[in-house]
C-alpha cells in the first residue's frame, strides 16, 4: 500500500503542472537513486511540535516550492473558513537556504487569495515573528525556518492570532485543509501586489522597547555595564536584534564572533548551527577566552533558543544544558519578583521533560507550575487560557528554549539573552559569583537534579516504522525494572492514562493526546521516550536526582547519578 502511495505521488508530479527541472530531477532520481525517489515521495510534510520541517529538495516529503505552495493554499482555505473577511497574515523568515523565496511565495499565496500580508522587509527572529502577530492584530503568522536543523534542512511554522503555534483543532485542520489539495492547479500563485505591505524597523523598535522593560535589576546592570559577554548569531537573524537589545539593557562590552555574524544559510563555520552542541560554540569560546568573557551567548538560527557557556575559576567556560539554564532564570525571576502570599496569582510553565527542580523551587515560592506537553506551543497555550486571570512570570524546555512576560507566545531567544545577561550581572555584582557557583548553591539547597537524553534517527520509511514499533513494544512489554530500580508508575499519554503498578490503579492524564511514555521508578528517576515531531527521530529523556551532603563534593554527586543513568541506559538497550 505504501509503494501505490509513493508512486501515487511521483506520477502526480510527473504529469501535474511541475516546472521541468523538478521533472527532470525526479527521472534523474528514478534512474540512478531509486531509493532516494522513495525517501522524497513515501508521504507528506506534515505539522508537528515545531510545525512542518524537511530535507530540502523535489518531492512530498522535502521543502521545496510546491510543499511551500500547498500548505499556504490550505492555510489561506482554512483562514477563509474561519475568519471569512479582513484576513491578515505576518510573515518572517531565517538565513536558511529558500527562506526568503519561500517567505515570498508565501506572500504571493496569501495575496492572491484576498489576503493582506504584513511581510519583513530581510530575516528576522521568530520571536519577532510571534510578536508582529499579536502587535498587528493578525489572524495568523507564518515562520520559514527549521530551527537549530543542519543545513540541508528548511521549515514551516505556522501560528495563530494570540502568536503561538498552531493548537489542535487549527493544525489538523489545517493540514486537512492542505491533504483537500491535489493539483499544483489548485494554489492560486498569483498575488496581489497592493495587500503585501513591508515591515521592518517599525516593528523591531516596539518589540525591543518591550524587551527592554523586562529588567528586574536596572540598577545593578548599570553597575555591572561591563560586564564582558561574547556572543554568536551562528549566521543566523540572532545579529539583527540581539546586539541592540543586550545595549538597550545597559550591556556595553559585548564582543560579536564576527566570522559566525555573516548570514548564511550554508553555516560555514560549524556542522550545525546548534546551540545545544559544543561545537558550534568553539569560535565563540575562543574569542571569550582571549577577552577574558564572563559568559558566551548563542542563538541558533531563526534566534528562539540560547545556548550559554561561564567561565570558571580556572579561566575553562562550562557549557550549561537547557535545564541548568532554565533552573537558573526560573529562580532568578521568582527570587526578584514581589510575591504576595496572600495575593499569589503568578504562574510558571515548563514542559513535562524539563528538570522537576522547577518544580521544587516554585514550591519554595508558593508559585503554580503547570507541565505541559514537549512543544512550546503548549506553553503558548496556558498563558493564552489564563490570560487576565493569572500573571504568567516565565516559561522554558530543556531544549534550550525560555519566555520571560507575555508580549512574545514563543520562545525567545532575544529577550533570554538579555535576561541571562541580567542575571550573570547580578549575582557577579552582589555576590560576588558566578552562575555556576549560583547553580551548586540552588543544587544544594534543593536537590542535584541531572538530566541526559538520548536520540536516535531512524531516517525513511523503514525508520518510521522502526520508530512505531519501538513505541509499541513498549506499551505491550512495559519494563518492571528500570536502574534496578522498580517502575513504580507509568504514564501513556496516548492513552491519557497513568498506572501505578503497585496498586494496580490507573488515573486520567489531563493532557492532550501525544506518542509519549514515561516510566518514574522507586528512587524518583523518571524516563520519558517519545518520537520527534518534526524530525525522523526517537528521544529518551532520562532525569535522576539525589541529595548533596554538606561534605560531599558537587563531582561525587554528579559521578553517583551519571551512574544512575547509565543504568537506565543499559536496561533500555541504549548502551
Amino acid at each position: 500500500m505504501a509503494k501505490d502511495l509513493t508512486q501515487q505521488h511521483i506520477d502526480s508530479w510527473l504529469n501535474g503542472n511541475f516546472d521541468q527541472d523538478t521533472k527532470k530531477e525526479i527521472l534523474r532520481m528514478q534512474a540512478d537513486d531509486p531509493a532516494a525517489l522513495s525517501d522524497a515521495f513515501y508521504r507528506t510534510l506534515e505539522f508537528g511540535t515545531g510545525g512542518m520541517r524537511g530535507i530540502l529538495g523535489v518531492g512530498t516529503n522535502r521543502m521545496n516550492k510546491y510543499t511551500v505552495g500547498f500548505a499556504t493554499q490550505g492555510l489561506a482555505n482554512y483562514l477563509i473558513k474561519c475568519c471569512k473577511q479582513n484576513i491578515k497574515v505576518a510573515i518572517s523568515f531565517d538565513s536558511r537556504n529558500f527562506s526568503a523565496e519561500f517567505a515570498k511565495i508565501s506572500a504571493n499565496i496569501l495575496a492572491a487569495n484576498d489576503i493582506q500580508v504584513f511581510l519583513f522587509d530581510s530575516l528576522r527572529p521568530t520571536p519577532e515573528l510571534s510578536f508582529a502577530v499579536r502587535h498587528l492584530q493578525c489572524n495568523a503568522g507564518i515562520m520559514i525556518t527549521a530551527s537549530h536543523n543542519p543545513k540541508e534542512y528548511n521549515g514551516y511554522k505556522v501560528y495563530w492570532n494570540d502568536g503561538g503555534q498552531l493548537v489542535p483543532p487549527h493544525d489538523k485542520n489545517v493540514i486537512t485543509e492542505v491533504n483537500k489539495i491535489k493539483s499544483v492547479d489548485q494554489v492560486k500563485w498569483d498575488g496581489r501586489p497592493d495587500l503585501i505591505r513591508i515591515i521592518g524597523k517599525d516593528i523591531d523598535n516596539v518589540y525591543l522597547t518591550l524587551i527592554k522593560r523586562l529588567t528586574l535589576n536596572p540598577e545593578t546592570v548599570a553597575e555591572a555595564k561591563d560586564l564582558c559577554i561574547v556572543y554568536t548569531p551562528l549566521h543566523g537573524t540572532g545579529i539583527s536584534v540581539v546586539p541592540q537589545a543586550l545595549s538597550d539593557f545597559g550591556f556595553k562590552n559585548v564582543h560579536i564572533v564576527e566570522e559566525q555574524a555573516v548570514t548564511d544559510g550554508n553555516f560555514p563555520t560549524v556542522k550545525s548551527p546548534n546551540p545545544e552542541e559544543h561545537a558550534a560554540l568553539e569560535l565563540a569560546i575562543k574569542k571569550a577566552k582571549k577577552v577574558k568573557a564572563d559568559i558566551v551567548l548563542a542563538t541558533d538560527p531563526d534566534a528562539d533558543r540560547v545556548g550559554i557557556a561561564v567561565r570558571d575559576k580556572d579561566g575553562d567556560y562550562q557549557l550549561f544544558n537547557g535545564n541548568q539554564t532554565a533552573t537558573l532564570l526560573f529562580h532568578y525571576v521568582l527570587s526578584q519578583t514581589n510575591i504576595n502570599p496572600l495575593e499569589n496569582n503568578f504562574f510558571l510553565v515548563k514542559t513535562i521533560v524539563t528538570t522537576d527542580l522547577i518544580n521544587q523551587i516554585a514550591t519554595d515560592y508558593n508559585v503554580e507550575c503547570f507541565d505541559v506537553l514537549t512543544g512550546f506551543k503548549y506553553i503558548a497555550e496556558k498563558i493564552r487560557e489564563y490570560e487576565g486571570k493569572k500573571q504568567f512570570m516565565v516559561g522554558g524546555e530543556e531544549s534550550y528554549g525560555y519566555l520571560v512576560g507575555d508580549f512574545v507566545r514563543d520562545k525567545d531567544a532575544v529577550s533570554a539573552c538579555c535576561m541571562i545577561a541580567e542575571m550573570a550581572a547580578y549575582y557577579k555584582t552582589v555576590y560576588h559569583k558566578s552562575l555556576i557557583d549560583q547553580l551548586e548553591t540552588l543544587y544544594r539547597q534543593y536537590q542535584y537534579f541531572k538530566e541526559d537524553m538520548v536520540s536516535l534517527t531512524e531516517p525513511g520509511e523503514a525508520g518510521m516504522q522502526a520508530i512505531q514499533q519501538r513505541m509499541t513494544d513498549l506499551r505491550e512489554h512495559a519494563p518492571k525494572n528500570l536502574g534496578g530500580q522498580p517502575v513504580l508508575k507509568i504514564f501513556d499519554y496516548k492513552t491519557q492514562c497513568s498506572y501505578n503498578t503497585q496498586t494496580k490503579t490507573s488515573d486520567r492524564i489531563a493532557l492532550p493526546v501525544s506518542n509519549v511514555l514515561q516510566f518514574l521508578t522507586a528512587d524518583g528517576s523518571k524516563v520519558t521516550v517519545r518520537p520527534s515531531g518534526t524530525e525522523p527521530k526517537i528521544k529518551f529523556y532520562f532525569s535522576v536526582c539525589g541529595n548533596i551532603l554538606p561534605e560531599q563534593t558537587l563531582e561525587e554527586v554528579d559521578n553517583i547519578l551519571k551512574e544512575r543513568i547509565a543504568g537506565l541506559k543499559k536496561d533500555l538497550g541504549l548502551c
